[in-house]
């Protein structure tokens, strides 16, 4: 087979021209299509960035799309009448837009996750199984940190792994969640799954996990120091998706997790 043509959206973002660096390092795969939801007057890695539009992502075999939920269900509604197939590292979704998300992988493949770290997933993989493991004394919250600059809060992380924890007490995640806190020194436990995101300086991100019965705590956690972490994990998605048939997939089915 020859090289996978890649699309990225949201190519002015940070992640967008993390994905471009990572994108150009890999002999396996090429660039053919930068968009961005504006006009951009220039070249960035020879090619001039355009508008979403279905002669601009024709010419990729995937797409990959970090920007926001709005530009996501745009590109999605091309994709799937050009057949396309898309990677999904968004976050910010509700569950509205989750249900719709599945509509559309029943038309083309959609490799989703919060996070495209190894690390993470297997974070989420240990969060799962501890959960299950504990019983219902155990009370159990999420901390995460990112950038100043990142929108959304909690992270969509930190939501892969209330939902982790949701899975292992084999209970409906949005009936658990919690209180969401910004910005707090200390948050509380609580009968339901509470929240506590920080923002500051240029931290990749960090995430945490605690169980507490009152008599122990147990402690996950994962710390990212490098965003090639998340854009290689990406690349490493698309290729991938590339011979799967139409569906809904996560980085949990690439791993091989149970």
């Amino acid at each position: 087979m020859g090289k996978i043509n890649i699309a990225i959206t949201g190519c002015m973002g940070r992640m967008g021209q993390q994905l471009i660096k990572s994108v150009n390092k890999d002999k396996t795969i090429k660039l053919v299509t930068l968009t961005e939801n504006r006009i951009i007057n220039k070249k960035i890695s020879g090619i001039k960035p355009e508008l979403n539009t279905d002669k601009a992502l024709s010419k990729a075999n995937v797409i990959i799309d970090f920007t926001i939920p709005k530009c996501t269900f745009e590109v999605l509604k091309i994709a799937a009448k050009l057949k396309k197939k898309v990677v999904i590292g968004t976050t910010g979704f509700t569950k509205k837009e989750e249900d719709l998300i599945k509509k559309f992988s029943k038309k083309i493949p959609i490799l989703k996750a919060g996070n495209m770290s190894l690390g993470i997933n297997l974070l989420m993989y240990l969060t799962e199984i501890t959960s299950a493991s504990l019983s219902n004394n155990y009370l159990s919250k999420v901390f995460e940190i990112h950038h100043k600059h990142k929108k959304d809060h909690p992270s969509g992380t930190a939501l892969m792994l209330g939902k982790g924890i949701a899975i292992g007490k084999n209970k409906d995640f949005y009936k658990m969640i919690g209180k969401k806190y910004l910005n707090k020194k200390k948050f509380p436990y609580g009968k339901k799954i509470n929240f506590n995101s920080i923002r500051k300086g240029e931290i990749i991100g960090e995430h945490e996990v605690t169980f507490s019965s009152g008599k122990e705590i147990i402690t996950l956690n994962h710390e990212a120091f490098d965003r090639a972490l998340y854009s290689d994990g990406a690349i490493t998605a698309a290729k991938w998706l590339i011979n799967k048939k139409p569906g809904l997939y996560s980085m949990r089915n690439l791993l091989n997790f149970r």
